[in-house]
């Protein structure tokens, strides 16, 4: 029994869930959340489509629309700011209205940038005018948040990795769709005005389904106190700083890839579009893999050899664009991507797990315990994915500056380099290194301890 009552609210709400219970999981809890999650997954798609609109349209904008380079840059790195800045409220919003209601409405709410982005579409139009409908696309980031925090409340701890990874990476791959259909209107010669009559009906669909089949979960209540108790713990913004190497590079280089290829190996957009949806698309399909390699040999673990490959593969692409081998800069660039979206993966089962040994360490057990670690996980992952996405918008302004510096990205791939080692060292600092075992042990290295053996989960 999932123990709906229509008498005490309007709307699709649950009132009794707790899926760390085996029995309520097996006999109706987990059909309940795989609904939920399918239809999440699909809404959360079509934000990150919306939200990365403009590193796609930038590709129609020929010499006939008057921006620079740097223009260009600038204005995906706007709507990439405004991605991240919405993710906050977003988080909340669940508590607020409901999961399914918020969904409804974040879906509809796409429209706005969709309608406005049609009617501006044209040669003609202002810099600043373009720059302010592209901020509108930014609430499609937002959409990521409030869909992570809602699935989070549905899945067992031992499941989250891989729910979680599920959730995100069916929202990544909104990037590479998006891309391809527009590759495809390129290569039949159509305009930016054909993708987005193609993506306005889908806006509907995807608020229409929500509200067919989603549900609300009573015992997400709004708590101001589990936002500030996140707030305050050192641990959320740890995290946030490692999800700014995954998923800040994985969003950064998405709106960055093709103007790369357009203008420091001098790729048509036709031709920049047929090599920008691949790494997108592998960095997405691959997020669950790496929530359910976390699952299996923790979050931390896989994590930090993560960054080792971040790092060597940023340093091949410095050789290479030095050496201005377009073959090796594309492949190993793909790569990249593959790797930032397994760090999604692992970075975000790392999260549930930090606050359920808080409340391990509080001596709390069983729902008390699990209960505990949903509120602060929950409030957590809309600071975390803000701070992350925030990444997406340094990434963009590093490569504006490395163009107009030097005409080529190379020192942006060399700052990037620098920033995958530190979190490689912060990593390995936090949640690997183990002290050496003292008689004396105080209980907050006890409680320190619970946390990394937790974060490994």
């Amino acid at each position: 029994m999932t123990g709906r009552s229509p008498t005490r609210r309007s709307g699709r709400w649950i009132e009794r869930w707790d899926p760390e219970d085996e029995g309520f999981w097996k006999a109706s809890g987990e059909k309940t959340a795989r609904r939920n999650l399918w239809f999440s997954v699909f809404s959360e798609h079509i934000g990150f489509s919306i939200w990365t609109l403009w590193s796609v349209l930038v590709l129609f904008m020929g010499p006939e629309y008057g921006l620079t380079p740097a223009d260009k840059f600038l204005l995906t790195s706007m709507v990439t700011l405004v991605g991240a800045v919405v993710r906050v409220p977003y988080t909340f919003a669940v508590a607020v209205f409901g999961g399914r209601n918020w969904t409804i409405i974040s879906a509809a709410l796409l429209l706005v940038p969709a309608v406005a982005a049609f009617v501006v579409m044209e040669p003609g139009t202002s810099f600043s005018t373009f720059l302010l409908v592209g901020l509108l696309a930014g609430i499609g980031g937002g959409n990521f948040a409030s869909s992570m925090t809602n699935i989070n409340a549905f899945f067992p701890l031992r499941k989250k990795g891989w729910a979680l990874g599920l959730n995100a990476g069916g929202g990544n791959i909104g990037v590479p769709v998006i891309q391809l259909v527009a590759l495809a209107i390129i290569g039949a010669n159509g305009g930016p005005r054909v993708l987005l009559g193609i993506y306005i009906p889908l806006i509907l669909v995807a608020a229409v389904l929500a509200a067919l089949f989603m549900d609300n979960l009573a015992s997400v209540t709004n708590d101001t106190g589990a936002a500030k108790d996140a707030a305050k713990d050192a641990h959320t913004w740890i995290m946030a700083f490692l999800y700014v190497g995954t998923f800040g590079s994985f969003i950064g280089y998405s709106f960055a890839f093709g103007q790369v290829l357009t203008n420091q190996f001098g790729r048509t957009p036709l031709q920049a579009a047929y090599l920008t949806f691949v790494g997108p698309l592998l960095g997405s399909l691959i997020r669950p893999v790496g929530g359910r390699l976390a699952d299996r040999y923790g979050g931390a673990r896989i994590t930090l050899w993560n960054y080792v490959g971040m790092a060597a593969a940023t340093a091949c692409l410095v050789f290479a664009s030095m050496q201005k081998s377009l073959p090796l800069f594309v492949s190993v660039f793909v790569v990249l991507f593959v790797l930032s979206g397994l760090g999604n993966g692992s970075t975000y089962k790392m999260i549930p797990g930090i606050f359920q040994a808080k409340a391990v360490a509080k001596g709390l057990h069983g729902e008390e315990a699990a209960a505990y670690g949903r509120r602060l996980s929950g409030a957590s992952m809309g600071l975390i994915g803000a701070v992350g996405a925030l990444g997406g918008v340094g990434i963009n302004l590093a490569f504006r500056q490395s163009f107009l510096s030097y005409g080529t990205g190379t020192g942006a791939f060399v700052a990037f380099l620098a920033f995958y080692g530190a979190c490689f060292v912060v990593t390995w600092a936090v949640y690997l290194r183990r002290p050496a075992a003292q008689p004396e042990a105080t209980a907050a290295a006890s409680e320190a301890k619970a946390q990394l053996s937790y974060a490994e989960v």
